[in-house]
């Protein structure tokens, strides 16, 4: 078994995560980002996925990425590498971080570090939110059988479990009677867009979209997903359309579930030419669609931080947001954004106020969001504050002193 290596202030931890796939949405580009953001302060990190050895996205990070798929028992993802590669290898690590619940890669952790020692911390992600008990009742029964002796006993023995903003934190307690944590409020977030040339990040948007050369618009970029609110958005913006013929809505972002002809049909009246689909965005177009948007939309049922609302911000761009994303209250202290319920008819009066502010009103909200993203939302802020919390714990090798919820 591979020796301990020896403390110093340079840490060596260990994030463990269902999977890297880009197109699996704010998770895994949070990992990423941590990651990333670790390795330039001058600590070694590695990334467990329970990914395919040949999965393509490994190569695209810098990091030390172990993909210990195939799995089994579908979305469970059970990878029956994962736990002797983790009795193997914990030892070298400093800490462990789980990120996500519901999935076996939690179990294995849970159970090597019952051997190891290794200090377990466990990144939430919003998968404790009441939202999914609400929504998905039989789902959430077959979490409830599977709580006792999995993820309950994962949170109950972790040296921390962190949460995004105290919104999550609250909202965690509301899903199982069942539950005890040492819960920690820990910073989260991106490093914005590449600093290069702004110009040419807008310019590799509108090459691929030249009909959106010189027009306004709104833009919805994440999953299609129910949770997300695209319905919401489609009803809402036809609702408003006609206020503001000039007013484009672009919705880019990859769509597993075939979602798009349906939201289509549940506006009949709404010109289709008045809708841009632009599918999953990556890197200069990505950011361009940011920069050249007039506001961002999300109107969410649930979203334990949003790191699309932040890279916005970073660009420049205000958000329109429901009070579902759990960032808002920062935002909208900072002026940086519209808030409202996660309704049509809330999602109706956020693109109304923003029409009715006109240029001026529009404009000021622009200047104030990216203040707000440096002030709250920089991923250099959330890397050293969860490596202060690794490495407060490292030297003691007891759990951090956070409240302790039952």
């Amino acid at each position: 078994m591979p020796a301990k290596t020896t403390r110093s202030s340079n840490m060596r931890y260990l994030h463990v995560i269902s999977s890297m796939d880009p197109h699996g949405g704010g998770p895994a580009e949070g990992v990423r980002q941590l990651c990333l953001a670790g390795t330039r302060k001058g600590h070694d990190v590695e990334v467990a996925t329970l990914d395919p050895p040949d999965a393509p996205w490994a190569s695209q990070n810098p990091f030390p990425m172990h993909q210990l798929g195939p799995t089994r028992l579908g979305t469970y993802m059970y990878a029956p590498r994962l736990l002797p590669w983790l009795r193997e290898n914990l030892p070298r690590f400093d800490a462990v971080i789980v990120n996500g619940l519901w999935q076996y890669h939690g179990l294995a952790v849970w159970r090597a570090t019952r051997q190891s020692g290794t200090p377990c911390f466990v990144f939430i992600h919003g998968m404790l939110d009441p939202w999914f008990r609400h929504e998905y009742p039989l789902k959430h029964l077959k979490k409830w059988l599977y709580w006792p002796w999995a993820d309950y006993r994962l949170l109950r023995d972790a040296s921390g479990v962190l949460f995004t903003c105290e919104e999550e934190r609250l909202q965690a307690r509301q899903s199982f009677s069942l539950y005890r944590a040492r819960e920690i409020v820990v910073s989260y977030g991106t490093p914005g867009p590449p600093v290069d040339d702004p110009a040419a990040q807008r310019e590799a948007f509108l090459a691929g979209f030249p009909q959106l050369r010189d027009r306004r618009f709104l833009l919805f970029l994440g999953r299609i997903h129910p949770k997300k609110g695209c319905d919401l958005l489609l009803k809402a913006y036809a609702q408003v359309a006609a206020r503001d013929p000039g007013l484009l809505l672009v919705i880019a972002g990859p769509d597993p579930d075939n979602l798009q002809q349906g939201l289509l049909a549940s506006v009949p009246d709404l010109d289709p030419a008045r809708i841009v689909w632009t599918g999953m965005l990556t890197g200069d177009a990505k950011w361009g669609a940011f920069r050249t948007a007039e506001a961002f939309v999300l109107p969410s049922h649930q979203e334990n931080f949003g790191i699309a609302v932040a890279e916005a911000l970073a660009c420049g761009t205000p958000v329109l947001i429901s009070n579902k994303v759990n960032i808002w209250r920062e935002i909208q202290a900072g002026g940086a954004g519209l808030v409202a319920a996660d309704t049509l008819a809330g999602t109706k009066d956020l693109l109304w106020r923003w029409i009715e502010l006109g240029s001026d009103g529009r404009a000021a909200f622009a200047r104030r969001a990216e203040a707000v993203f440096h002030a709250h939302f920089h991923i250099d802020r959330a890397a050293q504050n969860l490596l202060d919390i690794l490495q407060a714990n490292a030297r003691r090798r007891s759990p951090p002193q956070a409240q302790l919820a039952t």
